[in-house]
This record gives structure tokens, sequence and C-alpha cells, in this order.
């Protein structure tokens, strides 16, 4: 029987190089893995059981680690949600590209086109491809001018995704519906749809006016416009109907769209981007998770998000598609607790550390921001559990994934991606020579094996509604982050390797390779 890949939390998995020395090999669609990237949103380094909670089970994730690789120096290209996913999918860091900041849900489409990406690369290779989850890329040509009512003139079919059942941006933002092929999925056209992110429509209520009808999650700042299902958002928005999303059946739709895709191609090789909206704001799992952990929603949520792999694999079980499947599990960002929302998530937090020991958390510069989760699993060739300590950068997937199906890259295409398969597949622990990281002010930093520097940038040192610490400063920053997890500035100790550093981040600036 076909065997599957699986790529989970957030880190996709690799599929190792099946060329020959003699010359490539045409594979059958037996041999071809299948290619599944589980993407959580927001998950922290230290949110899994496999990497230390206790306060949270996570059995379906912990399967996937002890059988496959589970690396502890696995980064994120930033430390928020659009452009490390825009990077992902790429191989393109986003902070060349002045528009990939967070996206709103009416922004227009983030990647264009005309750009070859990692859909692009399995569609060649004569995959059958899928993206199922948040986008949270935009869509559409034109930011604020999609008419929802009709079928969007540019969506993810233009982008190598022969099918997507997608959220247009993020459970706390609107439109809050589904969009299936390029259109409103479950379309009500007694309910026409408009969304605004400058005014709000005549006579709809928001959560700012309205608390009354918050009668699900009130915000603890912000998200306090439009209300669908009793729970305020960023943005307006008028309309929907049938067509809006329960937030507490949002994992079992994405979910069931999921087994169906694989159910449908599970004759022939696939690749599927299973993004889910756990663990991000506002978080409201269904009823069958309340009360699985003691942290409360947000401790729910991540049950939820384990259950969601599950789900997963036990369709790959059924088909006989597990051990030719790569999964790579990882997340897009490090974590946050409190994001907008009164879940109680600081309250319940108790001795949980959802970045484990390190500082910062999404939004920020520090390694809390970008450090995340990242598992392996593809039986066919993971032969036995490990831990990699590998310093690895989710932009390596592109072209470590290309090498893995023998996949030609259009000229220009993907170009800071390396190939780095082998170090994903566990046959060495060769560390990547740095990694390049963004923080929510566009700051820059450099992560090697031992350093971490941090360019100086503007913006304060702590977001207080968060309460995440930023690493912004005007003063360059120089960590032993082998040693002291960035507690120790020794910028001016070590001036020739802050210079060092500011040469590796000019050099990439300037894309000199």
């Amino acid at each position: 029987m076909k065997a599957s890949l699986i790529l989970t939390s957030g880190l996709a998995l690799l599929v190792p190089n099946m060329l020959q020395a003699a010359g490539p090999k045409v594979l059958s669609d037996r041999e071809r893995p299948n290619v599944i990237f589980i993407y959580a949103d927001d998950l922290g380094y230290g949110d899994l059981e496999c990497y230390g909670a206790n306060r949270v089970q996570t059995p379906n994730v912990n399967r996937l680690a002890n059988a496959g690789i589970r690396f502890t120096n696995a980064h994120a290209v930033a430390s928020t949600s659009t452009p490390s996913r825009y990077a992902m999918l790429t191989g393109e860091y986003a902070w060349r590209r002045p528009d990939t900041d967070i996206a709103a849900g009416n922004a227009q489409m983030i990647i264009r086109p005309e750009q070859f990406t990692l859909a692009d690369l399995f569609k060649s290779s004569g995959y059958a491809t899928a993206a199922i989850g948040k986008w949270h890329l935009g869509l559409g040509d034109k930011t604020g001018e999609q008419d929802w009512n009709a079928p969007l003139p540019a969506a993810l079919g233009d982008l190598g995704f022969d099918y997507h059942y997608i959220m247009a941006a993020t459970g706390d933002r609107v439109p809050c519906v589904f969009i299936e092929n390029g259109q409103v999925a479950n379309y009500d056209p007694s309910a026409p749809i408009e969304v605004s992110y400058e005014k709000n429509f005549e006579g709809e209520p928001t959560g700012r006016d309205n608390p009354e009808l918050l009668y699900n999650l009130k915000p603890s700042f912000g998200h306090d416009m439009s209300i669908v299902n009793g729970i305020s958002r960023i943005g307006y928005m008028k309309g929907g109907g049938k067509a809006l999303w329960k937030d507490e059946n949002i994992a079992d739709s994405i979910v069931v769209h999921a087994q169906n895709f694989i159910r449908a191609h599970q004759d022939k090789p696939f690749f599927m981007y299973f993004a889910t909206n756990d663990i991000h704001v506002p978080r409201f799992p269904h009823d069958r998770f309340r009360g699985k952990s003691p942290m409360g929603l947000r401790g729910d949520a991540i049950a939820q998000f384990d259950w969601s792999v599950g789900e997963l694999l036990k369709t790959l079980d059924e088909l006989g598609l597990t051990e030719n499947t790569l999964i790579i599990v990882s997340s897009d960002n490090g974590a946050v607790v409190d994001d907008g929302y009164a879940d109680e998530a600081f309250e319940k937090l108790g001795d949980h550390k959802p970045v484990g020991p390190l500082r910062g958390n999404k939004y920020s510069a520090f390694e809390g921001g970008t450090r995340i989760p990242a598992i392996v699993h593809w039986p066919k060739e993971i032969k036995r559990p490990m831990v990699s300590e590998a310093l690895v950068s989710q932009i390596d997937w592109f072209r470590s994934l290309a090498s893995l199906v023998d996949a030609r890259i259009p000229k220009g295409a993907a170009p800071d991606s390396q190939d780095h398969l082998d170090t994903w597949l566990g046959k060495n622990q060769d560390d990547r020579e740095w990694v390049i990281e963004q923080a929510l002010n566009h700051a820059l930093s450099v992560r090697t094996r031992d350093w971490k520097y941090i360019e100086p940038s503007y913006g304060g040192g702590f977001m207080s509604h968060e309460r995440v610490e930023t690493g912004f400063s005007l003063e360059p920053q120089l960590y032993r982050v082998s040693e002291d997890y960035e507690q120790k500035n020794v910028a001016e100790e070590y001036p020739e390797i802050v210079y060092r550093m500011q040469g590796i981040l000019k050099a990439e600036r300037d894309n000199v390779k």
C-alpha cells in the first residue's frame, strides 16, 4: 500500500532524496511519499507534552515524536503569522517584500500568482495538492475590493493548490466564513456579505457598543468590532447568514475536509498544507475538549489541536498510508498567552511555560518568538526515534522537499531556501550556518549555534496588554544563547562577533550569495 509522510507542529517533514547515484529514478505513485504539513497557530516551544509540558496531554503528537525526529533548535522565519507563512511557502524572506506584515482579512493575495510556491513544486511533480485551515495570506487581486458574494478573481488555485478550504485570515478577524475553491462555502444568498476594515455598517452591533451580546467570549483589549457567534472580532462585517462559522466547530470542519481529501487521493501521491486555527485567539474549542486541561480554554485548545493530529493519523492508518507519509508538525511562531480575549489564560497558566526556558513570546525579537516545536515523522525512512539539536529553519523546507521529489525550481524562485534534507530526515545533525529571524517591528536577528545578534530598532521594550518582552532596543544586542537564554547582553565584550553578525545581515539584505 502507498505510504504517507506527515509533517506536524508547524514544521514540515522532508522526504529523502530518492535519486540513485547513476541518475534519477522515475518513482511510481506507490513509491512517492505523501507529504502533510500540520501547521499550528501560536503554539509555543513548551506547549506540547513531548517538549516538557505537564499540564496538558498531547498523545497524538507524542506518537509522532516517539517514532520520528523531534527538533530542539528549529526556527520559524518570523515571530508573527503572515511573514512566517509567506517565507515558508515561497522560500523567500518576507522582509524582502513591503506588503507581508500581519494581514487584514480583506488583504489582497500577498503571494502573487506568478510566484513559484511549495504547492507548485509538488503539483509540477505529479502530486495532488490542498490547503486546508488558516490562510492569512490574502485573497483576491485588490485589498478591500473583494466581492465575497461571487467567485474571487484570484485565490489559491492560482498558487498551485488543486483544492482549498480555508479561513481568509484568522479566527479573530472578519470575514468569519470559509472559502472553498475561491468562493464562500455554504454561501447564503439571503445574507450577502460586506466587509470593511475602515468603518462599521449602519445598524450593525459591535463588541465595543453592545457588550451584552458577547455571550461566548469578551475581549481583554481591542477585538471589539463586529460580533459573530457571540464573540467580537477585528474588522467589520455584515451578512453571511448560514455561511458564518461557529468557532467551536472550526477544528471539526477542517479535519473532515482534510480526511475527505486524503480519501479522495489515496491512490496517488498528495501534498496537504493543514493549518489549524488552534491555538490562536479567540480560543473557543468544542465542548468535547472543555476541561481537558487545568489551564482553561488555552489548554483545551492545545488538546483540540492534538485531537486534530490524531484524526488525520487515524485516516492514514485506516487507508494503509501511514508508512509512506511524511508528516511535519510545527508552528508559525511562538506562543502568546493573552492576545486580546478574556479567557483566563494567564490566571490558569500555573507552572506551564508556553515558550519553555526561552525569553520572549510571539511578536518578540527574542527566541521565544521564533523557536518552535518541529517534528518529522516518516516510518518508511525514519526507523528509530531521535532528538536533533541541529539549527534549522522553516525556510529550508522548500528546497529540501524539492530535493526529496526531484522537483525542478525555476530560476529566481525560493531565493533564500537551502537544501538540508538530510538534516530534516535525521541522516545528520549538521547546523545551518545561521538563521535569520524577523520581529513584529521588522527588526532582524541572526542566530548561529552559539550566538544571537539582534540589530538596533525602534519600539517599546514591553507590550503591556500582551505582557510580551519584545527585545526591541536602540542598542545592538548579542547573547550567548547556549549559556543563558538571552539573559546577558555581551555586545560590548565581543565587538568582533557583533561586527561579523552585522556583516551577515548586510550580505543577506544585499542578497549576496
